[in-house]
């Protein structure tokens, strides 16, 4: 079958584009202005398309591939875009209205001009390269980004590796068993928050504030301590803090000041004890 760029648009056949479908990937197939209402393109590969001014009214979309497609214009009312990647997509000008776009990969994106009325974003990714429209509350929309409000929020198992998380507010957030492998949690607000068994491995945390916050068996190797106090933290038993660095001699001590009935916990992923961890820790000088 023909490449989908050569066909016309404008006028496409329904049940062929579905075949197409079926049978292989539309990345960067020409759907410029076409009416694509009624296809379902769930986990379809469409990155890098052209779909500006297309018609996709109340379409699925869900776990669509479609980094890098050109939306520009685009009619998405009603459009079931849960899960879909839609990293570095062009979505200036854009009708999301009533869009669900949960769990959606907006990094990089540009949605300058598209109207958001009553779309849903929750647990959606953005970064400090998407641009949203102007006067758009996104900090406050549920998605996840620097500076986001998530006091409060259920995360928990929550696919967050490599997420920017700079600045954000996550007083008493329930994060246990979230994957923040490498993420970005400088000058975080994690007062409160439930971190245990929280993958944090890599992960950033200069200065982030931790009062509070339940670390049991968090796996915190080699990440990023610096600045963080720990003299308020609610429970550290059997998290693992191996060659976590920025650590300071202060910081170190308030760990270790904690009784045997937390540091001397195994944790079972990690297989150390919090002690022994702590052991291969170099502390920075105050």
């Amino acid at each position: 079958m023909g490449h989908p760029q050569s066909a016309e648009t404008t006028s496409l056949d329904i049940s062929q584009l579905e075949q197409q479908l079926a049978q292989g990937s539309l990345a960067g197939a020409d759907l410029t202005g076409a009416d694509l209402r009624g296809v379902d393109f769930y986990r379809a590969e469409l990155s890098a398309a052209r779909l500006g001014t297309a018609n996709l009214q109340q379409v699925t979309l869900i776990g669509a591939e479609l980094a890098e497609a050109d939306l520009a214009g685009a009619s998405l009312a009603g459009a079931d875009l849960r899960g879909a990647n839609l990293a570095g997509a062009n979505l200036t000008g854009a009708d999301l209205t009533g869009a669900f776009l949960h769990r959606a990969d907006l990094r990089g994106a540009s949605l300058a001009g598209a109207r958001l009325t009553d779309v849903g974003l929750s647990i959606a990714l953005y970064d400090s390269q998407t641009c949203w429209p102007a006067g758009f509350a996104y900090k406050s929309c549920g998605a996840i980004g620097p500076g986001a409000m998530l006091n409060g929020a259920f995360l928990n198992t929550a696919n967050l590796r490599g997420v920017d998380l700079r600045g954000a507010k996550l007083l008493g957030a329930y994060l246990s068993g979230a994957d923040l492998t490498g993420a970005n949690l400088d000058e975080a607000g994690l007062s409160g928050a439930n971190l245990q068994r929280a993958f944090l491995t890599g992960a950033s945390l200069r200065h982030a504030r931790l009062s509070g916050a339940e670390l049991q068996r968090a796996d915190l190797r080699a990440s990023d301590l610096t600045g963080v106090e720990f003299d308020m933290v609610a429970s550290i038993a059997g998290a693992d803090f191996t060659l976590a660095q920025g650590l300071s001699e202060r910081g170190r001590g308030q760990l270790l000041g904690r009784g045997a009935a937390e540091l001397d916990v195994w944790n079972s992923l990690t297989r150390s004890t919090t002690r022994q961890s702590l052991a291969a820790v170099e502390p920075q000088s105050d």
